[in-house]
């Protein structure tokens, strides 16, 4: 039998049929032989409990009753239970008669992945399933790519120093392991990325690893330096060289040499800085303000920036051939929302900065900074925590600590009837499908229970006239 995996070097992953009706286990195997997903079947919840033991599933379908006359679901939802403390990811999709529908909604509050109403629609079943076996799938592929970055990042420690820096993602393993292994070469470094995320950090690394280690690393932020200061700074000035320079005035690069300049925001250049850095980059030279002879300078630059070059190039801000001088290699750092998995790690680093051992993030807390768009990325989080922190005198630190805006979301509807009426046109556009409606809200199905039971939507609303029992 064709099983469904993308992998063919792992077992297909099966799906687990658990009903006491025959009738009912037999419609639901041939149904998936048709479209080739593999399955396993169970009667009982206690044979089910024991294949689950034994193998990964990919997904459960499973009835809310399994003994005569018996309709309140409470079966049903212990198996859940059980089943999801042996496996918290196990993708579970209940089918129900109406007369346990209530209990199904519940548990898809807690966590189920959906429910379908006997008698059931092939298509929505198999649908359904498929996309569960590929969240399944993708879910397991994360878990050996985290593994391997875990092994490979404390590899990677071990034989390096990098900095204190925390991370948890493949994305940020691989741009700290791009910063480790160019750090032993003096090439011009460019680091892009948004405000916040890391870049000053990653310049420590590659600082830490180089052959300059024992030497100055200067920060220099461009962008906070004066236009009319900004030349006399970097390159400095002989006495007299403007009014108020009273006295002969070193620079940066001057100061840095044998050392790593790092400029932070080198976009803010002006274009005759532009042009003197250029040279120094291309000649080891650079002239004081005010003087007609030069200097060299042993310096390895570092530059970073939050803007888009390559505009600033198009509308004549930032010269083309200072920007392939400065990009020998690029490192660029993605927004903290691109790289959900470093948002705990570091949100625990920084409760233990502050002093703050003895508390620890709610499950609410946890799932609300994961679900936070973070424009400000590190440095936003960092705050955040820090604010919790002074603000919570309790040990466990909630949602309401961490300060976030409620009504950040711009998209949001601005009052209960606008919020209402999307949930109704969504739920009617999906024909009263909860899945499907989520989807076209762009929210999760807890997420839709949850706001139909605030809006006061009754359950009735998304279910169909009652049919007869398959």
């Amino acid at each position: 039998m064709r099983g469904y995996n993308t992998d063919v070097n792992e077992p297909p992953l099966r799906v687990l049929i658990v009903d006491d009706q025959a009738g009912v286990v037999t419609a639901l195997q041939v149904l998936l032989d048709i479209h080739g997903i593999s399955h396993v079947a169970a009667s009982t919840p206690s044979q089910a409990l024991k294949i689950a033991s034994t193998e990964t599933l990919g997904a459960v379908i499973q009835d809310m009753n399994f003994t005569p006359n018996e309709t309140s679901g409470r079966e049903g939802v212990d198996l859940f239970r059980a089943l999801r403390r042996a496996d918290p990811s196990l993708p579970i999709l209940l089918v129900t008669a109406w007369a346990s529908l209530e209990a199904a909604v519940e548990l898809v509050k807690d966590g189920a992945s959906d429910y379908l109403r006997k008698p059931w629609d092939d298509d929505a079943i198999i649908n359904r399933l498929r996309d569960l076996l590929k969240m399944r799938q993708l879910e397991a592929e994360n878990r050996r790519l985290r593994a391997a970055t875990e092994k490979s990042q404390q590899i990677l420690a071990d034989e390096n120093d990098l900095c204190g820096v925390v991370y948890a993602s493949h994305e940020m393993h691989e741009i700290v392991s791009l910063a480790v292994n160019i750090a032993r070469s003096d090439a011009p470094v460019l680091i892009t990325g948004p405000s916040g995320s890391g870049k000053e950090r990653l310049a420590e690394i590659i600082q830490a690893n180089s052959h300059r280690k024992e030497e100055i690393f200067m920060r220099v932020n461009v962008g906070a330096i004066p236009v009319d200061l900004m030349e006399s700074e970097l390159f400095g000035a002989e006495s007299g060289a403007f009014t108020g320079a009273s006295s002969r005035r070193i620079g940066h690069f001057e100061s840095a040499d044998k050392g790593t300049l790092f400029l932070d925001e080198v976009d803010a250049l002006s274009l005759s800085g532009q042009v003197k850095l250029l040279r120094v980059l291309q000649s080891g030279e650079f002239r004081r303000l005010g003087s007609s002879s030069s200097r060299r300078a042993d310096v390895r630059i570092i530059s970073a920036t939050n803007s888009n070059l390559e505009e600033a190039i198009n509308d004549k801000r930032f010269r083309e051939d200072l920007y392939y001088r400065l990009n020998v290699v690029e490192l660029k750092i993605m927004a903290l929302h691109e790289r959900l998995d470093d948002i705990l790690p570091l949100a625990r680093f920084f409760l233990d900065a502050f002093k703050a051992g003895a508390k620890y993030l709610s499950p609410a807390a946890e799932q609300a900074l994961l679900d936070h768009p973070w424009p400000g990325n590190v440095r936003e989080l960092e705050n955040r925590i820090q604010r919790a922190t002074v603000v919570s005198s309790r040990p466990e630190i909630d949602v309401e600590d961490l300060g976030f805006d409620s009504g950040q979301n711009s998209h949001a509807p601005k009052d209960r009837n606008e919020e209402l009426q999307p949930v109704i046109d969504a739920l009617d556009s999906s024909d009263g499908v909860v899945a499907h409606a989520a989807e076209v809200l762009g929210i999760s199905r807890q997420a839709l229970y949850r706001k139909m039971n605030k809006l006061g939507i009754e359950v009735e609303r998304k279910a169909r006239p009652e049919r007869p029992q398959r």
